[in-house]
């Protein structure tokens, strides 16, 4: 005999929630953001055709001024300590000792900001030789490139490979290599309670390392944390341990290992050659650390901290490139190339800054993604002619950069397994809803 009654559930089988429950949202209200149907000759075909070429002379020209920029700040800085040194006067009630010290700290402060600058923008432009854009030969692109990237710390060819990789997939949930958005579960929390579930949103099973991880969601001061620390440590994080980078890569997946997922076996040598240029950069180091005046505190000084400023610079640009409420992730059933192109952001940043520095390469990304071997001298004209194909897909933002920070280390969260999906604040609130246009036919229900 079969029984029709329904078996309710009980505490060891009922799902288990965050102390923490959904708010309620109209998705009317929210961010409409229209799925583009392009495709990729719809986007290269907008682009001037005087817009492709490259010019090795040209790009050796912003080589130049960058390094000339780079010595003139040297030169500077090293008549910090001889001229404070010979001051005798005070500021208010200060002592000239105090004041001199607080000068030189202000100077070499100064120096190590804007010599950040000028490395991120050296940065910018072997990141350019790694796609080809700095000149028409493919030797000496990957030449300089190296040199480039080697005086800087960074392994060429190494992460050429990997970001070559991230161009290939931008967007993609499973593909793409760098600031991968996470889902609750990935990120090892539990799922919000629904907004319909009234029950204790706290219970005898909640866990105090539930209940802790929750409160910390939303928490300012933790999320400073979070920010100075992927500030700070972002960049070396990613190339040493692939942090947010791809989840299901193996445990020790990073840029130096020569068999590392990231890598096929006939990129070997160019991994090797990558850690020479990186082991020659330190030996020069070690060595100006061992004959240098003040040791390594001269090595610290002149090039150390702006090393460290231009770490924050990259992670900060790749960061608020592709994070974003308004940015959609795909899954593999709707992801394509163009649409890939199209979820990442334009951003203003700090007026001269960005164009003049880093050769805008926040102000023009929409259009890198599009066509990476466009050189950044020509980015500028390639944009606008891009917008006006692409109008309402283009996404651009010209608010403060650093506002933009804070707001998005607040509001991206998670994401939810969803075909189009869009980062979620903590309580579970998407900055976006993606509306599919009259042309597109893939098969998947987006409606929940």
């Amino acid at each position: 005999m079969v029984s029709d009654s329904v078996e309710k559930p009980t505490s060891e089988t009922r799902p288990r929630y965050a102390p923490r429950k959904a708010k309620s949202y109209d998705t009317d209200k929210l961010h409409q953001y229209v799925v583009p149907d392009l495709s990729m000759q719809d986007l290269l075909s907008a682009i001037p055709t005087q817009c492709f070429r490259r010019s090795t002379l040209h790009s050796s020209m912003y080589v130049m001024i960058d390094f000339a920029q780079a010595a003139v700040l040297f030169y500077a800085a090293s008549w910090i300590d001889p001229l404070t040194q010979d001051m005798h006067w005070s500021f208010l009630s200060m002592s000239e000792e105090s004041t001199r010290s607080a000068l030189r700290f202000i100077l070499w402060g100064l120096y190590s900001f804007c010599q950040g600058l000028v490395f991120t923008g050296i940065w910018v432009l072997a990141h350019e030789c790694g796609h080809q854009a700095f000149s028409p030969s493919k030797f000496i692109n990957n030449t300089v490139g190296w040199f480039l990237h080697s005086a800087l710390l960074v392994p060429y060819h190494s992460w050429r490979i990997s970001h070559a990789r991230h161009h290939a997939a931008t967007g993609h949930m499973t593909r793409d290599e760098v600031f991968v958005p996470s889902t609750r579960e990935e990120r090892g929390l539990l799922p919000l309670r629904p907004v319909t579930d009234d029950s204790p949103v706290v219970t005898d099973k909640t866990t105090w390392s539930e209940w802790l991880a929750e409160l910390l969601e939303d928490a300012p001061l933790y999320n400073l944390l979070e920010l100075i620390i992927q500030q700070l440590f972002g960049w070396q994080l990613y190339l040493l341990f692939n942090v947010s980078g791809q989840k299901h890569y193996p445990r020790y997946t990073n840029h130096f290992m020569p068999n590392s997922v990231i890598f096929d076996k006939r990129h070997r040598n160019q991994i090797i050659m990558s850690n020479v240029g990186i082991l020659l950069t330190l030996t020069v180091l070690w060595t100006w650390g061992r004959h240098a005046s003040n040791g390594w505190f001269d090595v610290m000084r002149y090039y150390g901290i702006p090393y460290m400023w231009t770490n924050h610079w990259l992670v900060m640009i790749t960061y608020l490139q592709h994070t974003d409420v308004k940015l959609p992730h795909y899954h593999a059933s709707m992801w394509t190339f163009p649409r890939g192109a199209l979820c990442t952001i334009d951003r203003e940043w700090l007026g001269f800054v960005g164009p003049w520095f880093f050769h805008g390469i926040a102000e023009t990304h929409v259009l890198h993604h599009v066509s990476s071997r466009i050189p950044h001298y020509n980015a500028w004209e390639a944009t606008e002619a891009l917008k006006s194909r692409i109008g309402p897909h283009y996404m651009k933002s010209t608010e403060n950069v650093f506002v933009s920070l804070w707001k998005t280390i607040r509001s991206c969260r998670y994401v939810e397994n969803e075909p189009v999906t869009f980062y979620r604040n903590a309580d579970g609130v998407p900055g976006s809803v993606a509306v599919l246009s009259a042309g597109t036919d893939s098969g998947v229900v987006l409606s929940d």
